[in-house]
């Protein structure tokens, strides 16, 4: 297993996500847990030298935790290091981080996280966090040093503007960033200009995401023709994670795993150091592009000049290409912490951005088509909502 060096911790370059674990026979419910399955899959990670796994509270109607805790109890506390993460997006009246890092702790089994994460920093969440009210920061900052956390970091959905802000405001308490990073990301979701940014902080990033939710692991004939040519024997699941082997700020790559199979290649593909070659790179992400059906935007931002609702149109336009390729709760929560009237719904079709473009882009049709895609997309504080009740319900 390749491992990297976090601060004199060997950690193994994969890590266990536990967003999507396995079902039981015929089931749909995220709550039937195959536990049995999870035991099979833990123990075949800690063997071949996977040492990190990363929960959280919503996870699987809240039993990820519980799950997670019991299946490594049964192996020496020294053979892992356990991630779990305070949902501070999910806060919608009062949420208490004593309480939530107490039940936490009681839920996993362990006197301590080795790392924990503030969840989901995004631009609605982001003034929760740093609300002075709640003194989540402090407060964790003060359980890291009471040695209760080893390492504190957090993960963060939103833009680059949104990371900047959350990143001058944490200062140096951050050890850590959890960035939805991939091929394809590097681009539709400004990953590039991210992990540039987290590099150039002295951040080290972690990856979530890396297959896109599975959407990188099924390829096109056409598509995998292409990098057969290039890597005859690499499967498309490898060829994603290849990409990211060769950011070396990368530090951890964590893949929601749903079963053995899954966990076996995974871990194949990690027994080796292969990043890709500049060739091969500049080749997937050539077939990225090809991928997202985009329209041209350069972010030139002659569109903003004379619309008279003052939207902020390259960064909807950037929304839109990603809605086009697949909805995604991050595409609606961009949005949520705008007033309705900077939203997209809020265009009038004046047609000055489109005069303007010099891409000849239709942005009124573009920003009305992004409106009926976030009204498609569920109410992320509903989900979050919802999920709580039925953790509420499981622990009842």
């Amino acid at each position: 297993m390749l491992t990297n060096d976090f601060q004199g911790t060997s950690l193994s370059r994969l890590g266990f996500g536990t967003m999507r674990l396995p079902l039981l026979p015929g089931q749909t419910q995220p709550t039937a847990i195959d536990e049995a399955q999870v035991d099979q899959m833990i123990d075949y990670a800690l063997a071949h030298g996977v040492n990190y796994f990363d929960t959280a509270h919503p996870y699987h109607g809240g039993l990820s935790e519980r799950v997670v805790g019991r299946s490594l109890a049964r192996h020496p506390r020294e053979s892992w290091y356990l991630a779990d993460k305070y949902p501070g997006h999910q806060i919608a009246s009062s949420y208490d981080p004593a309480a939530i890092f107490e039940k936490q702790l009681e839920k996993c089994g362990v006197d301590y996280f080795d790392f924990y994460l503030l969840h989901n920093v995004y631009e609605n969440s982001i003034q929760v966090y740093m609300d002075p009210q709640w003194a989540i920061l402090d407060y964790f900052v003060e359980q890291k040093r009471l040695g209760r956390i080893k390492h504190l970091g957090f993960s963060c959905h939103g833009g680059l503007p949104t990371l900047t802000k959350f990143l001058d405001y944490c200062g140096d308490n951050m050890e850590f960033c959890q960035l939805q990073l991939n091929y394809l990301d590097w681009t539709l979701q400004q990953g590039r200009e991210k992990y540039e940014l987290l590099t150039d902080r002295g951040i080290p990033v972690w990856v979530m995401e890396p297959i896109r939710g599975g959407r990188l692991a099924s390829l096109s004939e056409g598509q995998m023709e292409a990098l057969r040519r290039l890597r005859p024997d690499e499967s498309a699941p490898a060829w994603a994670l290849r990409f990211l082997q060769g950011l070396p700020n990368v530090k951890m790559i964590l893949s929601g795993m749903s079963s053995m199979e899954q966990m076996e290649q995974n871990v194949a593909t990690f027994t080796q150091d292969r990043p890709l070659t500049q060739e091969e790179w500049t080749a997937l992400l050539e077939m990225a592009e090809g991928m997202k059906d985009s329209v041209p935007c350069t972010a030139c931002r002659y569109c903003c000049d004379g619309c008279p609702v003052g939207l902020d149109i390259p960064a909807m336009i950037a929304a839109y290409n990603e809605a086009r390729f697949a909805l995604s709760s991050s595409v609606r929560m961009r949005f949520d912490a705008l007033p309705q009237d900077k939203r997209p719904a809020a265009c009038i079709a004046c047609g000055k951005c489109a005069r303007t473009c010099p891409q000849g882009i239709d942005v009124p049709a573009a920003l009305k088509e992004l409106a009926q895609f976030i009204e498609k997309i569920p109410d992320w504080a509903q989900v979050c909502k919802d999920r709580e009740e039925e953790a509420r319900r499981n622990r009842g």
